[in-house]
């Protein structure tokens, strides 16, 4: 499948992380990522979808610019981020971290955010 450019979607050859779209659709997505050492998916934001994360290996650490304390996402734990807020997802302490993505509802695009 080709995304179009207007999303800004990060295209594969500059993520350092594992991403497997599940299910791609007109306004949902469904992605399994891989994180393991210093990989992560950078400061960004989202227009119109939230991101809802599902944690099923490791601890996930999904950081949201101006909060002091980043979510940590357990085994069998959710976290969701809504439209808007900028935020960084990585491995909580750089072992092996697998989570679930499902993106919704509405059209997918990826904002990058400031480097800090």
């Amino acid at each position: 499948m080709t995304m179009s450019d207007t999303t800004n979607l990060v295209k594969p050859s500059e993520r350092n992380y594992g991403l497997e779209h599940v299910a791609i659709g007109v306004d949902v997505r469904v992605s399994a990522q891989t994180f393991e050492g210093d990989q992560c998916v950078p400061w960004h934001r989202h227009t119109e979808i939230t991101d809802t994360f599902f944690c099923l290996e490791g601890i996930g650490r999904i950081q949201i610019k101006g909060r002091s304390e980043d979510a940590l996402v357990a085994v069998g734990e959710r976290f969701d981020v809504t439209p808007g807020l900028e935020h960084r997802v990585s491995s909580a302490d750089g072992k092996r971290c697998r989570m679930i993505l499902v993106q919704g509802v509405g059209k997918a695009d990826f904002i990058r955010g400031s480097q800090s």
